[in-house]
């Protein structure tokens, strides 16, 4: 099975340079939606904006869905402050020290893009000596300093910055020479790029799936309801594509796909995990199986929604899940080829 990774790569690497924090996600849909229509592959989008590729199988009356979320951690402008600094909310669960002196993009109401840099409000050494260290970092102590001359909140609501406004974390997205993709929201970029490879390996080599496959692009995953509705009504079986965390405790690792038996939602289907596990084992994939107790899928979502059909979850391993992230060409490659296998074997 020859897998395009390096072209999947560059794919990758697009996408996490196009900002999607959930609830503005409408760009990032647009270039998996263009992506699967250079395929051949008949799309439509959900209300919600959700976006579901199609392709036709040997069995058209029962169907399976392989879900991805495009939709990413961020930040929500929740005060302009008296000194022109900004706070914000998060989008989606996260450390605050791990955003700590990232710049950023302001998306004003205007439409306008304004940079930045996240900051303790005691950001130097030199003026507040080790205070500038134990300072908690949380809401209250955090700011944007804003790449304008702005100082006091009448200058920053004059650039059109104002509440409600979305802040972008730049992902700093790089490939190394030794295979290493490192940026942030590789969850679930890379998950929606294994979808984009398996959708790329099956019309490029003119396979036909055994049942009608969707391929559902969620777009509020990390608030928890991407998937909990508007999946494909004939759909049986549904696989979660997105990435496992390796760690202390974890058998999961950067170079594996991993498939997961059981998350903070609870287990997977057991049938349908012994059928991943045995396409690995027999096609001798590097594959991890492992249990996460602080992560739920798009799986979890449509779980809890009561959807009646087998739900499974697969990905690649993603080293400092939801802070700056790190996988590697050969986990998305496992991905792609065990997805591939899922469906045609």
């Amino acid at each position: 099975m020859n897998i395009a990774i390096d072209n999947i790569t560059s794919t990758l690497v697009d996408l996490l340079n196009i900002p999607s924090p959930t609830g503005n996600t409408k760009n990032a849909i647009n270039f998996v939606e263009n992506q699967f229509t250079s395929l051949g592959i008949k799309t439509y989008r959900t209300n919600k904006g959700a976006l579901i590729g199609t392709i036709e199988g040997k069995n058209t009356d029962k169907e399976v869905t392989l879900s991805g979320h495009v939709d990413t951690l961020g930040g929500m402008i929740k005060e302009i402050k008296s000194n022109g600094r900004v706070k914000i909310t998060q989008i989606g669960g996260y450390m605050w020290n791990s955003i700590e002196g990232e710049h950023c993009t302001i998306e004003a109401s205007n439409g306008k893009l304004y940079t930045g840099t996240i900051l303790t409000t005691k950001a130097s050494t030199h003026v507040h000596g080790g205070e500038a260290s134990s300072l908690e970092r949380n809401a209250n102590n955090m700011e944007i300093r804003i790449d304008e001359k702005v100082k006091n909140s009448e200058d920053v609501e004059k650039l059109g910055i104002s509440v409600g406004d979305y802040v972008f974390f730049d992902p700093r997205a790089a490939v190394t020479d030794s295979g290493f993709i490192k940026s942030r929201h590789l969850d679930d970029k890379a998950g929606v790029a294994s979808i984009l490879g398996i959708a790329k390996y099956l019309v490029e080599n003119k396979i036909t799936p055994n049942y009608t496959t969707n391929f559902f692009i969620s777009n509020y995953e990390e608030v928890g309801h991407g998937a909990s509705a508007a999946i494909p009504p004939k759909t049986f079986e549904f696989i979660a594509i997105d990435m496992a965390a390796p760690g202390e405790g974890q058998t999961s690792d950067e170079y594996s796909v991993t498939i997961c038996a059981k998350d903070s939602s609870g287990p997977y289907d057991l049938e349908l995990k012994k059928h991943l596990v045995n396409l690995a084992k027999e096609n001798n994939l590097n594959y991890k199986v492992d249990i996460y107790p602080f992560y739920g899928s798009d799986g979890s979502a449509t779980l809890r929604a009561g959807n009646d059909f087998k739900v499974g979850l697969i990905g690649p391993g993603v080293d400092a899940s939801h802070s700056h992230e790190r996988t590697h060409k050969e986990a998305i490659e496992n991905t792609i080829k065990l997805g591939i296998l899922y469906l045609t074997k």
